[in-house]
C-alpha cells in the first residue's frame, strides 16, 4: 500500500499493508532505495558488466557520505560491513593482544549477538563481563561502577531493543575514556529515529544497520571508526579492499589503507548499499529530528507518559494475550516477546493509526 495521500515525505515509503509498527525489525522500503536498486546497481550491470563496477563503488562512497551527512563524522571514517557483529568482530579483533586489561563490559540486556562475538574472543584472552539486568543500562554509575582497571572495552548499547530505553551515550562515553576504557556504540536502534553527532560522542568506534528505522533493508550494516585511533587497528579479516591502492595488485606487498576502509576485506558486496542509499537519503530529506518529534507525539497518543529523553524510537507495553489478538485483528504488525509488544511508529504512520491503537491497549 502506497501512502501517497501522505504530504511528503511520507509518501516516499511503500508500505505493507494494515497498521506498521515493526519499524524497530524492518522499515519499509523507500522509492528511491527501489529505483537505486535498479538503476544504480542492476542498470550498470546490464549495460556495462564488469565496468559497471565504477558505478557501483561510486555508488558505496554516497553511501558513506550520506551516512556522514546523517550522523556526523567524514566519510572516510566509515566502512561498510554486512552487520553490526560483524563489524565488532573485525574491530575487536584489530586491537593490539590484551594485556592486564582484558575484560569486555556490556549490559545483559545488550543485543544476544554483540554478546556472542565478546564471548567468542575468550580464545584470544579476552573476557565478557554483563552488567546484571537488574541494574538499569541507562545509568551512568552504574556503567562508572562495572568498569576497573581490567576493562579495556565498554559496548554501549544507545537504545535497548527490548525496552526501548535510551542511554545516555556522552556520559558514559565520558567516564569511560577517564578510566582508560575504548567506548564502543550500538546504534542498531536508534539510527534514523534518535539525532545523533558522532563527533560529539567521540566513541572509539559505532556500529550501525541500515534494516530498521533507516530504512535500507538487511545486508547494509557499517561501522564508523574514530581517525584518532585508526593506526593503532590491525584488522585480520582483510581483503583488497582493505588495501591502500586495491587496484595494485602486488601480493607481496599489503599496507593499510589510512581509513576506516582498512577494515572492508575482500571483493564488495554493492546491491545493498544501493537499497540503504535510498533509504538515507529519505530519512535525510525527512530530517531526523522531524521523524522524532512525530515519533514522540504518536507515542505520547498511546502513553502520555512516554519521556523522550529516556525512550527511544519504539513503546514497549506490556500485553495480554487478548490485546495481542485485538492488536492483530485490526491489521497491526508488530512484535511481542514475553509480555511486552513492540509497536514502532515511522514518519509514516500516522495520528489515526495511533488513536486506533489506544483505543485498543487502553
Amino acid at each position: 500500500e502506497l501512502h501517497s495521500n501522505l504530504p511528503h515525505p511520507q509518501n516516499s515509503f511503500i508500505v505493507p499493508p494494515g497498521i506498521y509498527l515493526a519499524s524497530h525489525s524492518v522499515g519499509a522500503v523507500t522509492l528511491r532505495g527501489q529505483d537505486y536498486l535498479t538503476n544504480r546497481f542492476i542498470a550498470p550491470w546490464t549495460d556495462k558488466g564488469g565496468e559497471g563496477w565504477e558505478n557501483w563503488l561510486g555508488l558505496i562512497d554516497e553511501f558513506s557520505g550520506a551516512l556522514a551527512g546523517l550522523l556526523g563524522g567524514d566519510p572516510q571514517d566509515f566502512c561498510p560491513q554486512q552487520n553490526l557483529s560483524s563489524g565488532l568482530t573485525k574491530y575487536l579483533t584489530s586491537l593490539p593482544a590484551p594485556g592486564a586489561r582484558n575484560k569486555i563490559i556490556m549490559h545483559a540486556d545488550a543485543f544476544p549477538s554483540m554478546g556472542f562475538v565478546a564471548a567468542a574472543l575468550g580464545t584470544r584472552g579476552y573476557t565478557l563481563e554483563l552488567i546484571p539486568s537488574q541494574l538499569p543500562a541507562v545509568d551512568p554509575a552504574v556503567w562508572k561502577d562495572a568498569i576497573d582497571d581490567q576493562t579495556a572495552c565498554a559496548l554501549i548499547t544507545h537504545v535497548h531493543s527490548n525496552t526501548g530505553a535510551l542511554s545516555p551515550v556522552s556520559e558514559i562515553i565520558k567516564l569511560s575514556r577517564k578510566a582508560g576504557v575504548r567506548p564502543l556504540v550500538d546504534i542498531a536502534q536508534s539510527a534514523g529515529i534518535i539525532p545523533i553527532d558522532l563527533d560529539a560522542w567521540n566513541a572509539d568506534a559505532v556500529f550501525g544497520s541500515c534494516v530498521k528505522w533507516l530504512c535500507g533493508g538487511p545486508g547494509a550494516g557499517f561501522m564508523w571508526v574514530n581517525p584518532d585511533h585508526i593506526e593503532e587497528l590491525s584488522p585480520e579479516d582483510v581483503g583488497w579492499f582493505s588495501h591502500e591502492n586495491p587496484f595494485e595488485f602486488d601480493i607481496n606487498n599489503f599496507r593499510y589503507t589510512k581509513t576506516a576502509k582498512r577494515f572492508w576485506g575482500g571483493t564488495p558486496n554493492v546491491a545493498p548499499y544501493a537499497l540503504a542509499l535510498g533509504g538515507i537519503e529519505t530519512i535525510a530529506a525527512a530530517s531526523v529530528q522531524t521523524i522524532r518529534a512525530h515519533n514522540i507525539a504518536l507515542m505520547q497518543t498511546v502513553h502520555p507518559d512516554v519521556d523522550p529523553d529516556t525512550n527511544g524510537g519504539t513503546l514497549c507495553l506490556p500485553v495480554n494475550d487478548d490485546v495481542t489478538e485485538n492488536l492483530r485483528a485490526a491489521g497491526c504488525q508488530f512484535d511481542r516477546r514475553g509480555n511486552i509488544a513492540r509497536l514502532s511508529f515511522h514518519i509514516y504512520n500516522t495520528p489515526e493509526e495511533a488513536q486506533r491503537i489506544t483505543g485498543i491497549v487502553r
